[in-house]
């Protein structure tokens, strides 16, 4: 085992564009497509000019509308605003405070979400993420190539709109994404037990049916440009209603539990219900909250500036319902708070890496800990279930070691178990085919994004653990590969012993009632269900049972927690 840890790299502590991720090149993708029937895509530009010319339609159609007697009628009875039964007047203090927070941890969440999708940037509806079938997409189409990798398909984004910037990232994105996320739902923890403690909710939750007509004569009065009368004070009017109570009870919650959906923990363990929400219907979700969440801004900031700015901000960041600007200076000084934190979020986390690890783990950390003691059953997926396609990811080994046992069949290959065990073994393909079979179907959840369903054949964790007998010490496992990193040095990854025990966590040697082909693994790789696919270890040359994992590689656990910064812990 000494001389898997010697071909080792450690990482840097820095990151650097110019040899980031092996020095991988940045990649434009296309503008947003979405899919219309079988195999025709509409550009999502198009949607500008297209969306200005029904605009101005719109418009002139509201104003003719308006002159229509009934609906004059129509407006007078229903202006727009049902003031709160609870007759509560004024917005309090903390208001304003969490339209701050929400903004600031809004833009973290938002920056290093579009950073995560850059690193699969297809959308699908179903758990199979079959190139062509993706339902939107931001890249072209999948090159005719058996072995393309989704790490060849991922994009990058100009500076400064994803978190924190750069081509393949996921690993520093997630930390930012995840860690404050934590923070967000805190917030607004913090903000329902305010509304309701308070009476605060009467303002936001349509209480009666007389907000539907009261929010269609809203529309018509914006579109018509004869906007209504604003008496934001006393209560907002029913389509602000409608878009607060959406966004406040709807969108916020669907964000939590789509996020959770994409979890390889919880949908292996509560299989109901992922069985009906599968982890890309949870993305696409999750994306379709995030445009939500991007409208519902836009449209806010809009009429906050265009409907009177300065008695708006009062409202909102004052607390006070006069005609003096201390609303807008508030709004102006929180603003640079912004900006500052923006502008400041890339070149920190490229130059401190390792503390948006720390700090990201110490935020999310107590969730992935408390999901990693989740031990899923199989059973949940039959042959029927099985994706037609699975992608194919991570550098491929090249090395004149791994050449001369694939032109060999393997003949000569020898997975080498030891470390802190009683009984170190060295076992050929032979010998481990003549060790009790175990078979699962399960889903490959990779950490970008791309899920698939194959059938595992090989040995139960649980069978190599029973053969070398693990001393007390041995509380980790580490899987060493014959395949190197993009930066050099081999790959491995850390896994607890007690996964080992678990039902769906092996060493397989076939996919789909075949040997492992090239690209998947050949001739070993590992499952652990209970992690994401970059934990699954392809191309096993060795196994080290150890006490803590701290003394192996760059000491985080795994190659890409070493090099790209991922977490040893990533159940969701």
């Amino acid at each position: 085992m000494k001389d898997f840890r010697a071909q080792l790299t450690k990482g840097e502590d820095v990151v650097d564009p110019a040899t980031w991720a092996g020095s991988v090149p940045a990649q434009s993708g296309i503008a947003p497509r979405v899919r219309v029937g079988r195999s025709k895509w509409f550009n999502l530009l198009w949607l500008l000019p297209i969306g200005f010319v029904v605009l101005i339609a719109g418009v002139g159609f509201a104003k003719e509308l308006r002159e229509v007697p009934a609906v004059a009628d129509f407006i007078a009875d229903y202006p727009g605003t049902v003031p709160p039964a609870n007759g509560q007047e004024g917005i309090p203090a903390w208001v304003g405070w969490q339209h701050f927070f929400n903004l600031f941890l809004m833009t973290f969440i938002i920056r290093s979400g579009i950073q995560i999708m850059t690193d699969h940037p297809r959308l699908y509806w179903t758990r199979h993420s079959t190139p062509g079938k993706e339902w939107f997409r931001f890249q072209k189409e999948v090159p005719d190539d058996p072995l393309w990798t989704a790490k060849q398909d991922s994009v990058s984004l100009p500076g400064q709109v994803g978190l924190p910037g750069i081509r393949h990232s996921i690993g520093l994105a997630r930390w930012w994404h995840l860690g404050i996320d934590v923070l967000f739902v805190v917030n607004g923890l913090i903000f329902y037990i305010l509304i309701f403690t308070t009476g605060h909710w009467q303002r936001l939750v349509p209480t009666s049916w007389d907000f539907i007509p009261h929010a269609g004569s809203v529309a018509l009065q914006y579109l018509s440009l004869d906007w209504p009368v604003d008496n934001g004070w006393v209560a907002y009017n029913a389509l602000q209603v409608l878009a607060y109570f959406i966004t406040v009870f709807i969108a916020g919650p669907a964000a939590i539990l789509t996020g959770l959906g994409m979890s390889p923990v919880l949908s292996t363990k509560f299989r109901r219900i992922s069985s009906l929400l599968s982890i890309q219907a949870a993305r696409s979700l999750h994306f379709l909250v995030m445009v939500w969440f991007l409208l519902f801004i836009l449209m806010h900031v809009t009429l906050v500036f265009t409907t009177g700015m300065r008695e708006n901000l009062n409202f909102m960041y004052g607390s006070r319902d006069n005609g003096s600007w201390v609303g807008f200076w508030i709004f102006a000084a929180s603003m640079v708070i912004v900006i500052i934190g923006w502008v400041s979020a890339t070149p920190f986390t490229l130059r401190h890496p390792r503390k948006v690890q720390r700090i990201g783990y110490a935020l999310i950390g107590p969730l992935q800990r408390l999901f990693e003691h989740v031990d899923a059953k199989p059973g949940q997926y039959t042959d029927k279930d099985i994706s037609p396609y699975m992608w194919h990811n991570g550098k491929y080994p090249e090395t004149d070691e791994y050449r001369a046992l694939y032109e060999n069949n393997f003949t000569h290959y020898r997975l080498h178990v030891g470390g802190l065990v009683e009984n170190p073994v060295e076992l050929d393909l032979t010998q481990l085919r003549a060790l009790a079979y175990h078979e699962q179907i399960t889903q490959h959840f990779c950490i970008q994004g791309w899920s698939g369903i194959a059938k595992w054949g090989g040995v139960s964790m649980q069978t190599i653990v029973d053969l070398v007998r693990p001393r007390p010490a041995a509380k980790w496992v580490v899987f060493y590969s014959l395949g190197d990193g993009p930066d050099g040095g081999i790959y491995y990854d850390a896994h607890p012993i007690e996964q080992m025990s678990y039902q769906l966590s092996m060493l397989a040697y076939d996919m789909n009632d075949a040997p492992l082909d090239y690209g998947h693994g050949a001739p070993l790789r590992l499952r652990n269900e209970a992690q994401l696919g970059f934990k699954q270890v392809k191309w096993i040359k060795g196994v080290e049972f150890v006490e803590d994992f701290t003394e192996v590689g760059g000491g985080y656990g795994g190659y890409n927690q070493d090099h790209e910064f991922f977490g040893y812990r990533q159940t969701i």
